[in-house]
């Protein structure tokens, strides 16, 4: 191999490494984990809003009333 040839593999490599550096993505940014926030939060709102209605409920009540009326 030349001088030259010797620097190009050199350069490529050094090439390499830096975009493995700038592509390489572990975790999740702040704006990620924000919107990750949000969203867990909207879910339990619309879960909670879910199992607080009237209908959730007098179903669980009725299924516990069943369940205490049952005789083994």
């Amino acid at each position: 191999m030349t001088e030259h040839e010797v620097a190009v593999e050199d350069v490529r490599g050094l090439r390499g490494r830096l975009l493995g550096l700038v592509v390489q993505e572990d975790g999740m940014s702040t704006a990620e984990y924000a919107i990750g926030t949000i969203a867990a939060a909207a879910f339990g709102a619309v879960l909670y809003t879910v199992v607080t209605g009237d209908s959730i409920v007098s179903a669980l009540t009725g299924i516990v009333e069943r369940a205490l009326q049952t005789s083994v």
